[in-house]
């Protein structure tokens, strides 16, 4: 029989810094780092050791002895077990502080950046409800809270509508109010989580992979204009026909109850996963897509406009987008003769956004469903210097696409998380534009790609931006200048 781990608690731990994924930095009495989740800097803490390694120990904390002064009460009642944002308790200023700490510290030392005097972090305008998509789920596991689980108390039904609970695939959150999305977001979850309880639907079971409801996703936009849109995991012949007759009767209960609504689509799911990206998406009421409206510059009486489909990537904070595209197009410093790749073009957003100030962009992504509402983006917008092209980044930019369509003046760049594939660095090194402007949500990543171009290129510019508040991500935007 093996031994049973003993547990470690290590005392009055002053917490220090931020640190990666929204956790607490300390320093524990050997000189080992100790990264702590559920606290914030200034906190003097015992922790619970829930992980140790040899350079490291990872741990919750156990009791407070001291409270950080940079501390808020949070806002929302979910705070804590949700999940979704770990640094509501935290002031927003020193959010900023920690997010631009966390970028500076990345280029240095992971891209071994000479910096130049860099702009501070732009706050977000918005700190609570900024996001224009949320996605829940419905579950017949509805996550018990410690009290509940220690009461006498039986839990017959357990059906839920909310957030998965951190690290637990099966169990879900009831959420009552959530503070990142503007109404009617709260009112549509929670309409539709009392009718379809009212009526005794069935909610996902995650074991069985079975049942009526299994999520629903809300799209909201600044113009005002909101879509709903909900999977139902039985085909409608399920039940000998009761399952189309009942998601009838949520769709129609969904627009009476909510006529304002824009859009009103459905799907059916029996998949392993909850990605929509693969279903074939159907229109109940209203149409298939929203309208979303960015400025070219500040006060412009005509901005560009985006169809929003419920598959469309688009930058979830998009009063903030606007700042952050503001930003790298002035980083551009676009004179009007230049031509420019826009590489990870999405739905062509940044392409469109600069279009005017060059003479053409050419866009590249791997969606062909964002291609084509690139694609018809433009020509909704009168926008007729810009072509948009499909294909994996690494496979589509050689060096006989560039002999075809020119070589870039300038580059913008606005790969995911994992950054730039090597081979894509390699072709820009080649194709040598004088100016590239490197917009990242991972500036670790966005580091490393650096570094790689760091013979060829130095950076002139670095502007943090913060899309996220009360969460640890954060946006940073660079601008490199090819070496004489």
């Amino acid at each position: 029989m093996g031994r049973r781990k003993k547990n470690i608690t290590l005392e009055s731990i002053e917490l220090l810094r931020a640190g990666a994924k929204g956790k607490s930095i300390g320093q524990a009495p050997d000189g080992k780092v100790v990264m702590v989740s559920g606290a914030v800097p200034g906190d003097v803490v015992d922790v619970l050791v829930t992980k140790k390694k040899r350079n490291f120990y990872e741990g919750r904390p156990t009791a407070f002895h001291t409270y950080s002064p940079f501390r808020v009460d949070a806002t929302c009642k979910h705070f804590g077990v949700c999940g979704g944002c770990k640094w509501q308790n935290l002031d927003y200023q020193k959010q900023l502080d920690f997010k631009e700490t966390e970028v500076l510290d990345h280029l240095k030392r992971i891209g071994h950046i000479e910096l130049p005097e860099t702009t501070p972090i732009l706050g977000s305008e918005e700190i609570f409800n900024y996001r224009n998509k949320l996605e829940f789920s419905f579950s017949s596991q509805r996550w018990l809270s410690p009290e509940e689980m220690a009461s006498d108390e039986t839990f017959d039904d357990r059906r839920a509508l909310g957030f998965h609970i951190p690290g637990m695939w099966d169990k879900i959150l009831d959420i009552d109010q959530c503070h990142l999305q503007p109404s009617p977001s709260n009112e549509l979850r929670n309409e539709l989580r009392r009718f379809t309880l009212e009526k005794n639907f069935e909610y996902f079971n995650p074991y069985e992979q079975t049942g009526l409801l299994r999520t629903m996703m809300i799209r909201t936009a600044t113009t005002g204009e909101v879509m709903l849109a909900i999977q139902f995991g039985e085909a409608d012949e399920s039940r000998e026909g009761v399952a189309e007759q009942e998601r009838i009767a949520v769709l129609e209960h969904m627009k009476s109850t909510f006529p304002e609504l824009t859009s009103l689509l459905w799907t059916t799911n029996t998949k392993g996963n909850d990605s929509w990206y693969d279903l074939d998406v159907q229109c109940y009421s209203g149409r298939m897509y929203l309208w979303e409206e960015m400025p070219k510059f500040e006060g412009d009486k005509e901005p560009l406009r985006f169809k929003i489909g419920p598959k469309t990537f688009y930058q979830t904070n998009p009063v903030q987008a606007f700042h952050l595209y503001e930003k790298a197009r002035a980083m551009a410093d676009l004179k009007g003769d230049e031509l420019v790749y826009d590489l990870y073009t999405g739905t062509g957003t940044i392409a469109q956004f600069v279009a005017h100030q060059a003479k053409h962009v050419v866009g590249i992504e791997s969606v062909e469903e964002s291609i084509l509402a690139a694609r018809e983006n433009a020509v909704n917008n009168k926008i007729d210097n810009v072509s948009f092209h499909v294909g994996d980044m690494r496979n589509i930019l050689t060096d006989e696409f560039i002999d075809e369509h020119g070589r870039p003046d300038v580059v913008i760049t606005d790969p995911p998380r994992d950054g730039m594939h090597p081979k894509v660095v390699d072709t820009l090194i080649r194709t040598a534009p004088e100016k590239i402007v490197y917009v990242s949500c991972n500036s670790a990543t966005q580091a490393r790609d650096l570094a790689l171009l760091s013979e060829w290129y130095d950076v002139v510019q670095v502007q943090p931006v913060d899309m996220f508040p009360h969460t640890h991500h954060v946006e940073n935007i660079v601008s490199l200048i090819r070496k004489s």
